[in-house]
């Protein structure tokens, strides 16, 4: 009788700090979208703009991955961005082939791209700015 009694205790104290804390004011209100490449302890935090500042909703964020003895693993992501221009890659590998990586973002006609080398910075924030893209110069 004494364990169900504790558990039912444990139960209503973790449903009311769960729900003081979705109350609690200041909080950030957007989680950041992850995704998990499973290949290694390195992330990678990005945060997607305008040229004017203001974070990007659904911008596509994508990257190829070589690593391992000659490049023999490659790895493909792709992740959405929250509604704070927010997204998180973990699980990077620490050593790629060819560094560094480019992560590549896009949303209808604007672009950008950031570039990491988890070699020289294994836990990383870094800015996507989108803008239009440049027209192939004709020589």
């Amino acid at each position: 009788m004494g364990r169900p009694r504790r558990l039912l205790c444990f139960l209503t104290l973790f449903a009311g700090a769960a729900g003081a804390a979705q109350t609690q004011p200041n909080q950030q209100t957007q989680k950041i979208p992850v995704i998990d490449g499973a290949a290694g302890p390195c992330s990678l935090e990005l945060t997607v703009t305008t040229s004017d500042a203001k974070p990007v909703y659904a911008a596509t964020v994508k990257v190829h991955i070589t690593y391992g003895f000659a490049g023999f693993h490659k790895l493909d992501l792709e992740a959405g961005t929250s509604a704070d221009g927010k997204v998180k890659f973990t699980g990077l590998p620490s050593r790629v082939h060819r560094p560094p990586l480019e992560f590549q973002a896009s949303k209808d006609q604007l672009a950008g791209a950031a570039t990491y080398n988890p070699d020289a910075e294994c836990q990383a924030k870094h800015d996507i700015i989108l803008e239009m893209p440049k027209p192939p110069s004709n020589k």
